[in-house]
């Protein structure tokens, strides 16, 4: 299974690193590939590009606000998750992933 996705907050800052670091973290524990591009203070960093997407089962976005380029996964299934939520428990947001692909 592979995973791509978004992790944005609002201020760019602290929660939307963490939040990525936190779903790579647990991905790796439990097998998914993934790759979470972060859309931060600091411009796109480790951006998705179309030959990630074609190659994702799914698109897991960890949004406090409103993220940018979002076209490139029409027609992927997308679960969606809270930015902070993907901190707390970002266990939960690779569950749903996992869950849409069976």
């Amino acid at each position: 299974m592979k995973i791509v996705g978004i992790s944005i907050c609002s201020t760019g800052i602290a929660h939307t690193y963490m939040a990525a670091e936190a779903l790579v973290s647990v991905a790796k524990q439990r097998g998914p590939e993934i790759k979470i591009e972060t859309q931060g203070a600091m411009g796109f960093e480790n951006e998705v590009d179309m030959d990630d997407v074609e190659s994702a089962d799914v698109v897991l976005l960890a949004t406090g606000c409103v993220a940018e380029g979002l076209d490139r996964f029409e027609g992927k299934s997308i679960v969606e998750v809270d930015v902070a939520d993907a901190i707390k428990n970002p266990l939960a947001a690779i569950l749903k992933c996992e869950e849409i692909i069976k």
